[in-house]
């Protein structure tokens, strides 16, 4: 057994014929790993969302990519996806990169995996900067429980709908906006969730001029229609404050809401139990006595 094995290196007879994610600086060059800087240098194949972005990365890197570069986008991923699987299958590594972070995470990316778990063929990834972690780490909101939401759409009946979907969610949420619709998806929030949810912009991660602005979302607001908003942003929104639990009678009808839908009773008691912090016992029993003559 080779005692210093390459940090590439995988269990099995060769590492040729494979895919690798690898996660590119969001800002900062030199938060590029030692990985991803072999990878540039030895792949067969590199797919790039951006083949001029990854010119200017490798040139501030100082590494020269040996292998064949192609464009890989939202644009061309379903027709170009089959190509790429068969120089796959016939034994090269192909090193995936997007423009900024990791690649399949709201960006290109998930059909190539998709296609190769389908086809049976490897995949692994290089880790490292994620605009995702970085803001939900920054924000200062709870990071116990968080959900990733990407960019909300553009359309206004569409991203009313978005967000009354996400009305409930207790997690922190993390989302990604352009400048120039961040005040508009502030007044969005603001008539979804009120304005004093706990909220933070984050802007230009690891880069010069880095900016985390915490507050709540009417006092941000305010500062954007203040400021001309520049830069990428990620946008980190506090989760729904927990309700009271109330008595178990408060919550019957949820549970027979539920069972009108064809849910099972003791499983639409436990759920709703779960949901709204009450015993099942005493929920159950509720339910019960609500059903009795003259209740």
């Amino acid at each position: 057994m080779d005692p210093n094995p390459s940090p590439l290196s995988e269990p099995g007879p060769s590492t040729a014929g494979r895919i690798v994610l690898a996660a590119t600086p969001i800002g900062n060059t030199g938060d590029a790993s030692a990985r991803l800087v072999e990878l540039l240098g030895t792949a067969d194949i590199v797919a790039a969302e951006d083949t001029r972005r990854l010119h200017r990365l490798v040139q501030s890197l100082g590494v020269a990519v040996a292998g064949r570069v192609i464009s890989y986008h939202e644009h061309n991923e379903a027709t170009r996806t089959a190509e790429l699987l068969d120089q796959v299958r016939a034994g090269s590594t192909l090193l995936m990169v997007t423009d900024a972070g990791m690649p399949a995470v709201s960006d290109p990316g998930f059909r190539l995996v998709e296609g190769a778990i389908a086809a049976g063929l490897p995949v692994t990834a290089v880790p490292g900067p994620s605009a995702v972690l970085t803001a939900l780490a920054l924000s200062g909101l709870p990071t116990d429980r968080f959900c990733f939401e990407g960019f909300l759409p553009r359309k206004a009946g569409e991203r009313a709908s978005r967000l009354a979907d996400l009305a409930g969610e207790r997690r922190t949420m993390v989302f990604f906006e352009a400048p120039h619709r961040l005040e508009v998806m502030l007044r969005a929030l603001r008539e979804r969730f009120g304005p004093d949810r706990p909220i933070a912009v984050c802007r230009e991660l690891t880069k010069t001029y880095e900016e985390v602005i915490r507050g709540t979302v009417g006092e941000l607001l305010q500062w954007a229609e203040d400021t001309e908003v520049r830069g990428e942003i990620a946008v980190v929104l506090g989760g729904a404050p927990e309700q009271a639990a109330g008595t178990p009678e408060d919550h019957v009808a949820a549970v027979n809401e539920l069972v009108a839908q064809g849910i099972r009773l003791k499983e639409a008691v436990a759920a709703v139990a779960e949901d709204v912090r009450v015993s099942k016992r005493e929920l159950y029993s509720a339910v019960l006595a609500a059903r009795q003559p003259g209740a």
